[in-house]
């Protein structure tokens, strides 16, 4: 931000010397880049801004950091009451039909205008800092802009067709030339000014040609309004076009410092050119949003910078920076934040200010840092042990990239997740965030068997990452995920049923010590059969993962195998198990707690079941019905059961399967005879013919 000592001098009761100046912004945070002595007798200098600090890219703003730092008054600019003549509606017709991306747009009409040079005072103030006089009328904006920080601009009222000014998203293709004399095509997200035509200016960047002032104008419309940074940085960018008016919206200027912006460069366009300002301003969009109250706790203070101040001083220090203060009790200070430093938001932004203004050289530094020591937060004790349990059954953890191609993130975008894509050059081919974690493990997995990688078992890879996706309205979708990828052990050259069945398996089996190892032995999950509606699954080879603890029942994620076309695009030549699930409802089961039993003082009997039934029966129903029965007294002998194996063929029958369940039967005080669990055994075998139309295997 080039700064002219001159022009910086008229707001401060007291005139600052270039050494003062310089010395003074660099202990609040301003340091210069250079300093130059002008033939005029002026310094100009450079005073580097941070992003945050939007306020200060204005004189005015510059002249409150050296007022708060030395205790000046800041002198704040006046001008004449302006020649005042008709109501502004009758001159002008406006409507924001984006208050979404233009919070609030203001609009003053000022007639019978005589364009011409400007003031000398105004003129030189701009040649000051490196801009060009170009005429009265122009020459108030940017000096208004350069003052207090507000982009302004200027309509020649009677170029606008319909005497309307509209806040609108262009139109596809929609021309527009603009100040610097091109000619630019508009795209449905550049937000536009226009009339009941056409677009007269891109909003919040450049003006349009077509309504520009010029030697013949006699009426114009001052605008004075604020924009949705990102949607001013979007079109900025994408047009290749740098203005001091979009470089300040892109950092944000707060709705309730246009009243005051606009009504001094009303004043001043009146004072240098003549002509009648309209009554009134309208105004168009959201309400003004009431100013920000943070409360600051002085023992905070304290605590932060390493000693204490007492609380009249904070007061003082923070209202030379026009932070109005009231005191609640001894330890809480009520802050309302003026409107123009929209980056105080929290107690630690103020406590930053106290420190700024005190001056950092002020803090005592400690030769010795006292450290307390504090175990690791829950998250990162089950995350620990996340990690620990999946490297203990083989998987490598993976960091993979987040951006991939359109094309291996499109099969991973499920029904209503859009992609997001990366607006930047220099993404190249991969400029799409991924949509899953898979993806990256996948390429992972093919980077490996290109380096003809072997591992006992298959490669095993996990990882914990953020997902990336969008919904219908544009709405950012973020989550963080646990990925895993096995390999289908192989019996042959190629894969068999059997083989995939095996990784699927696998998969719900590092599933289930993943769930047990977060939410507790008791903690129970299953696999419901389901189409996604995500393409990179294999249809009838995947499913809803359900975690159930004393909590409740809740998906978690999907568990599977990767379809042929997935694995061809990431050129896989054998199946892959994959499971993908959400990590939070996971971190926060731990601990689960542990299940903690006597060592049983008899034996037990274990019992064989094969049972033959339809296909499409899962274990999940087995498991429903033995969890049912065996709350029954009459079944109270039955300990445990368990999945053994899955049989097809001949014997079982075409479209069906032979389900093998081991059940252990024990009692606590005697050892069993097979005669006292052979009625149990029937028991289960009827319900299960009962509800599950089975037939016990011959």
């Amino acid at each position: 931000m080039n700064i002219s000592l001159q022009w910086l001098n008229r707001y401060l009761s007291e005139p600052v010397a270039a050494s003062e100046a310089e010395e003074i912004l660099t202990h609040v945070g301003f340091p210069l880049e250079s300093s130059t002595e002008t033939e005029r007798g002026d310094w100009l200098m450079d005073v580097e801004v941070t992003s945050n600090r939007g306020d200060c890219l204005s004189h005015l703003g510059v002249a409150r950091e050296i007022a708060a730092k030395t205790g000046r008054t800041l002198v704040m600019p006046s001008a004449p009451p302006p020649k005042r003549a008709g109501r502004v509606g009758e001159f002008l017709a406006l409507a924001n039909e984006t208050p979404d991306a233009c919070p609030r747009f203001t609009a003053q009409v000022i007639r019978n205008v005589k364009v011409g040079p400007s003031p000398a005072w105004i003129r030189d103030a701009l040649e000051a800092v490196g801009q060009r006089s170009i005429s009265n009328i122009v020459d108030v904006t940017n000096f208004v802009t350069l003052e207090l920080g507000n982009p302004c601009h200027v309509f020649d009222l009677d170029k606008l067709d319909g005497r309307a000014l509209r806040v609108r998203y262009a139109r596809k293709g929609e021309p527009l030339k603009t100040l610097d004399g091109k000619q630019r095509t508009l795209v449905e997200t550049d937000l536009v000014v226009a009339d009941a035509t056409r677009a007269q200016s891109l909003a919040g960047v450049i003006g349009g040609a077509d309504s520009e002032v010029s030697a013949s104008t006699v009426n114009v419309v001052l605008e004075m309004a604020t924009w949705d940074p990102a949607t001013i940085r979007r079109a900025a960018r994408r047009l290749g076009i740098r203005t001091d008016a979009g470089y300040r919206f892109e950092r944000g200027v707060h709705p309730a410092t246009l009243d005051d912006a606009a009504r001094r460069a009303g004043e001043l366009i009146v004072q240098v050119a003549g002509g009648e300002l309209a009554e009134g301003i309208l105004s168009e969009g959201r309400p003004v949003p009431k100013l920000q109250i943070v409360e600051l706790r002085p023992s905070r203070c304290a605590a932060i910078i390493g000693h204490a101040i007492p609380a009249g001083d904070i007061i003082a220090m923070l209202r030379r920076l026009d932070i109005d203060i009231s005191q609640r009790d001894e330890d809480t200070l009520v802050c309302e934040i003026p409107a123009w430093r929209i980056d105080l938001e929290r107690e630690i932004d103020l406590i930053e200010e106290v420190a700024r203004i005190r001056g950092l050289d002020t803090i005592e530094v400690s030769e010795r840092l006292p450290i307390a020591i504090r175990p690791p937060q829950a998250t990162e004790r089950a995350t620990r042990e996340l990690t620990g349990v999946l490297t203990g059954m083989g998987f490598y953890e993976a960091v993979t990239f987040t951006f991939v191609t359109p094309a291996q993130a499109a099969p991973f975008a499920g029904p209503g997740v859009g992609l997001v894509k990366v607006d930047d050059e220099r993404r190249g081919a991969d400029g799409t965030l991924r949509p899953s974690v898979l993806p990256g493990l996948l390429l992972c997995r093919r980077a490996n068997r290109m380096a003809q990688v072997e591992q006992p078992g298959g490669v095993r890879l996990f990882e914990i990452s953020a997902t990336f996706g969008q919904d219908s309205k544009g709405e950012s979708l973020e989550a963080r995920r646990l990925g895993l990828l096995l390999d289908a052990p192989l019996s042959g050259k190629r894969a068999t049923h059997d083989d995939r069945q095996t990784a699927v398996r696998m998969a719900r089996g590092a599933v289930e010590a993943v769930v047990l190892a977060m939410a507790g032995p008791r903690a129970r999950v299953s696999i419901e059969p389901k189409q996604t509606g995500v393409p990179a699954w294999e249809s009838g080879a995947s499913g809803t993962v359900w975690m159930e603890t004393d909590k409740g029942r809740r998906a978690i994620g999907t568990l599977g195998l990767m379809s042929k076309q997935t694995l061809d695009l990431f050129e896989l030549e054998h199946p892959v198990g994959c499971a993908e699930l959400e990590i939070e409802p996971l971190l926060a089961a731990y601990p689960g707690g542990s299940a903690i039993e006597p060592l049983p003082a008899f034996p037990s009997i274990e019992r064989d079941l094969s049972l033959v039934v339809a296909e499409n029966v899962p274990w999940a129903r087995f498991e429903a019905l033995l969890a049912r029965i065996s709350k029954e007294r009459e079944m109270a002998l039955l300990e445990s059961s368990r999945f053994v194996g899955v049989y097809r063929g001949e014997q079982a029958g075409k479209g069906k399967k032979s389900v093998t369940l081991r059940m252990r039967f024990r009692a606590a005080d005697r050892t069993l005879r097979h005669e006292e669990v052979d009625p149990q055994v029937a028991r289960v075998i009827a319900e299960a013919k009962s509800e599950l139309n089975a037939e016990l295997r011959a």
